[in-house]
């Protein structure tokens, strides 16, 4: 089995030999592209937990956990955020790992440039969806979409 797929049947490996033991222009740009994906996911993971212990986004989109958050301040913050909207806000970027599966599907039939595309759409309108968001529903449709495009 070949590092290109399941099944071969030795038609790619004709040209194996040519790229054994070699580093290729193109593998160092894939590799920068899958780390550029994997900084913006943990960035983005990173950006999201810690907005939710901010007052004015607690205040607009968690009033139930703004007002717990204001009524034990001199306490840890240990369960002041236990809420499953605001875990689900959190961790609906996770979703975005099932689409690697459309990915493959759209990668095999319709090419990589169709792939780029779709996840670049995706990214787009997650991000201006959570930017005029203005429920907590359109944050997580946002940030699935976001996880999809990473």
């Amino acid at each position: 089995m070949a590092a290109g797929g399941f099944g071969n049947e030795g038609g790619n490996l004709k040209r194996a030999h040519l790229y054994e033991y070699k580093i290729t222009n193109y593998f160092i740009f894939a590799c920068l592209v899958a780390a550029t994906g994997g900084s913006l996911f943990g960035y983005d993971l990173g950006v999201s937990s810690g907005v939710t212990s901010v007052d004015d986004f607690l205040k607009e989109f968690f009033p139930k956990i703004y007002r717990r958050k204001q009524a034990h301040l001199h306490e840890t913050d240990y369960c002041k955020y236990d809420n499953q909207l605001l875990t689900l806000f959190t961790y609906s970027l996770f979703a975005g790992l099932v689409s690697t599966f459309g990915a493959t599907y759209v990668t095999r039939n319709k090419g990589c440039r169709a792939s780029i595309l779709v996840g670049a759409v995706s990214f787009f309108l997650g991000g201006a969806i959570n930017a005029g968001a203005v429920n907590i529903t359109m944050l997580i449709i946002g940030r699935i979409l976001l996880g999809a495009g990473i």
